[in-house]
Order: C-alpha cells, then sequence, then structure tokens
C-alpha cells in the first residue's frame, strides 16, 4: 500500500512539473509576442505617421544647404527644393508643420539613428554605403553636373566643346569630369575659379566659352539672377548624376511606405514636376514612378 501511495504521490508531482512546463512556455511565447514592435495601428496607419500627426510637426535634418534644404534668412522659413517637396508630402499625411534641424552632412544619418529628428531631408545621394545606415524613399528627382553657356552660343550638345575652353570650380566633382574631358581631347582648355559666382561670371562675360558645374545650383542661380545672359544646356545626361531621396530609420518601414505612395501620387498629378520646375529644372531632373524605385537593404 505504502508503495502505491508513492508511485501515486510521484505521477502527480510529475503531472504538476509537466503542466507548469507547458503553461511556462506558453506564457512565454505570448509575452514574446505583446512585447514585440507593433508598427501599425488598428487603422492601418503606421505608428509613426499617428505619433507625427498627433504631435503635429515633423522634424527633418539637413545641413542648411541652399538650394535644396535650408533657412532663408529674409524670412526665416524652410526653403529650396527638398524643403517645398516634404512639405508638401506633410501636409498630405496630415502632419501640421516641418521644422529643419540644422546638423554638419557627414552626421545626418548618426543624428537620424540617434532618433533626433524624424527624416534627412537634404539632396542626399541614394549609395550603397548609405542604405547601410538607414532607409531611403523612392527617388525624388536626379542631380548632376551641367554645362552652362551663354543664351546665344552656338554649342548646343557636348560634343560642340571640342574647341571651347571649359571653366570648374576648384574642388568640386564637376571640376574632375571637366578635366577627363580636356584629357579626352573633347575640350581646348581648361580654368578653374575659386567660386561658383566667379565661374558663372566668366562665362557670362565671355573669359570662358563653358562651364560645368552643379546643374541645380546653375539652375537656381540663373532663376534668381535675371542679370545672368546664361542658359543651362539641354537635353543633357548627366555623367556624375546622382539619384535623391530622403532617410528614415529602419525601424519606419511602414511610414516609410506611406511616404512613398505620397511622393508616387505627387509624380502622377505632376505636383513633383511643378516643384522642380520652380526652381528652374527641366525635365532632365524628373525620376518617374517606375525609374524611381529604391530597393532598400533591410
Amino acid at each position: 500500500m505504502n508503495n502505491l501511495c508513492k508511485k501515486f504521490t510521484f505521477l502527480t508531482v510529475c503531472m504538476f512539473v509537466f503542466a507548469m512546463l507547458v503553461s511556462g512556455c506558453g506564457s512565454s511565447d505570448e509575452a514574446a509576442k505583446s512585447s514585440a514592435p507593433a508598427t501599425k495601428t488598428d487603422s492601418g496607419t503606421s505608428k509613426t505617421l499617428t505619433a507625427l500627426r498627433e504631435k503635429g510637426v515633423l522634424v527633418v535634418g539637413s545641413s542648411n544647404d541652399a538650394p535644396f534644404a535650408y533657412m532663408d534668412a529674409s524670412t526665416n522659413q524652410f526653403s529650396g527644393v527638398d524643403a517645398v517637396i516634404i512639405k508638401e508630402v506633410a501636409k498630405r499625411l496630415g502632419i501640421e508643420k516641418v521644422e529643419m534641424k540644422q546638423i554638419p552632412f557627414e552626421n545626418l544619418l548618426l543624428e537620424l539613428n540617434n532618433k533626433t529628428i524624424d527624416m534627412v531631408t537634404d539632396a542626399m545621394y541614394i549609395k550603397k554605403e548609405r542604405l547601410d545606415k538607414a532607409l531611403f524613399t523612392d527617388v525624388w528627382y536626379k542631380e548632376g553636373e551641367a554645362v552652362v553657356v551663354k543664351k546665344d552660343s552656338t554649342i548646343q550638345t557636348k560634343d560642340d566643346l571640342k574647341d571651347k575652353v571649359l571653366g570648374g570650380q576648384k574642388g568640386t566633382a564637376f571640376l574632375e569630369v571637366a578635366q577627363k574631358w580636356l584629357d579626352a581631347g573633347k575640350a581646348k582648355d581648361l580654368k578653374i575659379f575659386n567660386s561658383q559666382a566667379e565661374l558663372m561670371m566668366a562665362v557670362n562675360t565671355g573669359k570662358i566659352d563653358a562651364c560645368v558645374t552643379d546643374g541645380i545650383v546653375a539652375s537656381y542661380t540663373l532663376k534668381q539672377n535675371s542679370s545672368l545672359d546664361l542658359r543651362v544646356l539641354s537635353p543633357y545626361d548627366a555623367e556624375a548624376a546622382g539619384k535623391i531621396g530622403a532617410a528614415l530609420r529602419f525601424e519606419d518601414k511602414d511610414f516609410l511606405a506611406e511616404v512613398n505612395k505620397t511622393l508616387n501620387d505627387m509624380k502622377a498629378d505632376g505636383t513633383l514636376t511643378k516643384i522642380l520646375e520652380g526652381f528652374g529644372l527641366n525635365k532632365d531632373y524628373v525620376v518617374s514612378v517606375d525609374e524611381g524605385k529604391t530597393t532598400n537593404t533591410k
């Protein structure tokens, strides 16, 4: 009888321990599920967008870089190509206001991941090394070098530069492009200038036949300064072209999808093209919905 009781007691204890283990595993699974970050609300809106709507402000990082994303000293307003684009995106997403936080360019992605800003909008090229650090939107627009000539110049294509004197700005990637053309016999000579203003004026006064410079900066300069008797060569395919987008944190994947949908709606209805045209940018800078898809690494 004692042996029977002992066996019964042993079996009872084993069953109790097994039940506790099963119960414990279930609790752990439920806890793991409940602790997993939810990225969307019940309405299907991302948690990030919901929070930004409630806060009423989207904080973007920029190095205060005109004409892309900068604080206009005369109006104290966030201005520039990227500024106008992101403000329209925010408006359509139901975020009341966009504020710019000035950050050195090399620290923008670091501050994004430190959560001191919500997004980076500063004419940032979408590059592999950056895709390892952040998510990027679909392409906003293309950016690269441009050739600037006098309005009445006979130069119509890059091939017409063969017997012409070019100009470039010291320390820029665009000077490297001009040097490459000179070395290849595609230009007669190359003059180097210290600033964008000197470079443009040299073309305007006939000291050089054409200059190779930042396309968007050149277009913006010509739109702002009507006294310059210059034009940007078009159509033209940039050799040093880059694709511009905005950066977000990896955890904001659902918010990225919402931003991309809004951006592509702006492409489809012509809003984005009008914004670019407002800064003097022609169709060479426009990227279609299909052409502008970004493949993120994470």
